[in-house]
């Protein structure tokens, strides 16, 4: 099934992608970006490894791959209030992948942005706020993750 759009044509940054690396092991690596959005008032109401399930249940032998279910309550509310469709996005993720052992990969996908793309939110005011000021909190999550002090 040919999509409607090119996704090739849409920018990483059009879609909000956030990404960083991080020089630790794995486990220290979920807790440090759990941490840096914890800090920006993220919580995190879901999170698992599919690796360790795929590993299990289909022998498939994948390195390690966590994903941390964010959200930011404010953000949420907001965003609930302008479109209740975006409700199938939650939770924000964030995901940490071992590229090799003491260097994880840390990526995230602005929902918000995706939304708009996907025609799932409005062309409004009030939605291009919620995508400046979620994308601001996430950024400032990530420069939380900065090791290099």
């Amino acid at each position: 099934m040919p999509l409607p759009i090119d996704p090739s044509e849409i920018a990483p940054e059009d879609r909000g992608e956030k990404r960083a690396t991080l020089e630790m092991d794995h486990e220290e690596g979920i807790e440090h970006v759990r941490e840096a959005f914890v800090e920006e008032g993220f919580g995190v109401p879901a999170e698992f490894s599919p690796a360790e399930m795929l590993n299990e249940k289909v022998d498939a032998d994948r390195d390690p791959y966590y994903v941390l279910g964010a959200c930011h309550p404010e953000m949420a509310n907001r965003a609930l209030e302008e479109s209740l469709e975006i409700g199938g996005l939650f939770p924000c993720n964030v995901i940490i992948r071992q590229e090799s052992p003491g260097t994880q990969q840390v990526y995230h996908l602005s929902i918000m942005r995706v939304a708009r793309l996907a025609g799932m939110a409005p062309d409004s005011e009030a939605w291009a706020e919620i995508v400046g000021d979620t994308g601001a909190l996430v950024e400032r999550a990530m420069a939380n993750l900065d090791t290099s002090e």
